[in-house]
């Protein structure tokens, strides 16, 4: 709402959340767990009032009225990752040569793509939780840009170079993007 050159976005704050500012930097905890990240705007400001977070500009341009939205909805996922979580689907597809999917640390291993000698890596990113049960692979976590960034490496991992995609359909590719979890 603007009101005499000033705006303002509210996100709540639901009970168990916890939510600290110190500068421009916001930590949210929850029961699912923490999220740190930097909010640095020379004119947008973000403080806790109450039982809301309030993204606040003065004189706004264009550009700070975007950004202040922009706060808004990455505060609104830092509050519904801690406490609901996110979580991604992705199909194994396989026509040619059977594929086998495998996470070691913070890579995911995909043997055998396209009868490939050479196992395929993708970058698991965050606190993202992968499992795969079948040909489906289900990545869970707190922070939807890295469980987001991790499918997309996935599937930008069995992406196939040369060859005609009507064809060759194998792959891993993403079914259900940022899916609440429920439970």
């Amino acid at each position: 709402m603007t009101l005499s050159g000033i705006i303002e976005e509210i996100v709540a704050i639901p009970k168990g959340v916890t939510v600290t500012v110190k500068g421009s930097v916001v930590e949210v905890k929850g029961p699912k767990g923490k999220l740190t990240r930097d909010f640095a705007n020379p004119k947008t400001k973000i403080k806790v009032d109450g039982t809301n977070l309030v993204v606040v500009c003065e004189l706004p341009r264009v550009k700070d009225k975007a950004m202040v939205g922009t706060f808004a909805s990455h505060l609104t996922n830092m509050v519904e990752g801690v406490t609901i979580g996110f979580e991604y689907h992705m199909k194994i597809v396989y026509s040619h040569f059977p594929m086998k999917t495998v996470v070691k640390g913070d890579k995911f291993i995909i043997e055998n793509f396209l009868g490939e000698r050479a196992p395929r890596q993708a970058k698991i990113l965050g606190d993202t939780k992968i499992v795969v049960k079948g040909a489906d692979v289900v990545l869970t976590g707190t922070d939807v840009e890295a469980v987001g960034q991790t499918a997309a490496n996935i599937e930008y991992a069995t992406k196939i170079w040369g060859y005609d995609p009507r064809v060759f359909q194998d792959g891993i590719y993403i079914t259900e993007k940022a899916k609440k979890v429920s439970s």
